[in-house]
């Protein structure tokens, strides 16, 4: 596996932000932290990323402690983070020039993931002049340009319009495709099911439950499924909409009755999604603060 973290704690002052956290992230995959603001995600990632130490627990990049080797094992890893950290006075193209010189990287290189994240025209502008979506673009390409076998992203799409999110979910698809391994978080649950391979769901310090999201919503499914049918004859003025428990005896024969007698329109199981799971195990809302 190459990102593990094992009973990670860490507390600031009387406020616990992590109590035991622990997954880890095998390689080719991409792995979600689901949780609301302050739920401890940004502090996972610094204490991964040698910016923070923990109070207790492992923290391990390629089988490796972080602390003590930071400088030689992040020369594998690409960071995104949270807030735009760039040069606001330099056009891009100034930016990614000065990091590529600190990680003596190519000039080809710039030019490929610019142009992978439709920003190769825009080269010579002012990072000031950019969009947030279009900052965040740079940011990646920032964190690509040195050949990285991981990625991680602390809210790669907070504040984004959903058009440049689309756009950003599609490279992040794109750059697992090519083999790197990535770690995000995010409070959007849409985005994690649709992205990521294996989610972990934090909530106030502690990781609440983990797993593949397809997983996660057949454990938590409550077995209601979705019945549209005619009331009488095939007209639709005559359709009824009812949810059903499939473990009701009496389900089964009510719907093979609609079948038998050519009156069943569709039928959809009722899935929970990921935030209606994390509410379930919380009692919390994605969207509100984690403390």
């Amino acid at each position: 596996m190459l990102i593990k973290v094992d009973n990670l704690k860490k507390s600031f002052g009387k406020r616990t932000a992590l109590n035991g956290v622990s997954f880890k992230v095998e390689a080719g995959q991409i792995y979600g932290l689901l949780g609301p603001n302050g739920a401890g995600k940004t502090t996972t990632i610094k204490i991964l990323t040698g910016q923070r130490r923990a109070d207790s627990g492992q923290a391990l990049l390629f089988g490796e402690k972080v602390f003590g080797r930071q400088e030689e094992l992040l020369k594998k890893v690409g960071i995104v983070p949270e807030d735009a950290n760039l040069y606001e006075r330099l056009t891009i193209e100034q930016n990614l020039t000065f990091f590529k010189r600190l990680y003596q990287c190519s000039d080809e290189l710039i030019d490929f993931y610019l142009e992978k994240v439709n920003l190769i025209d825009e080269k010579k502008t002012k990072v000031k002049s950019l969009s947030k979506g279009m900052k965040q673009k740079v940011l990646l390409v920032r964190a690509l340009i040195h050949k990285p076998e991981i990625l991680i992203l602390d809210e790669p799409t907070s504040g984004l319009d959903p058009a440049s999110a689309d756009s950003l979910h599609k490279i992040l698809l794109d750059l697992k495709e090519d083999g790197i391994t990535i770690l995000l978080t995010s409070h959007n649950m849409e985005e994690v099911d649709k992205l990521c391979d294996r989610v972990g769901f934090l909530h106030q310090g502690e990781l609440v439950a983990s797993g593949r999201p397809v997983d996660l919503k057949l454990n938590y499914s409550d077995n209601r499924v979705k019945v549209l049918y005619y009331s009488n004859e095939a007209v639709e003025e005559n359709l009824v909409k009812k949810t059903l428990q499939l473990d009701d005896p009496e389900t089964g024969k009510f719907i093979a009755e609609l079948i038998q007698n050519g009156r069943i329109k569709s039928i959809h199981s009722l899935e929970p999604t990921l935030a209606d799971i994390f509410v379930k195990l919380t009692g919390r809302n994605l969207a509100d603060d984690g403390f």
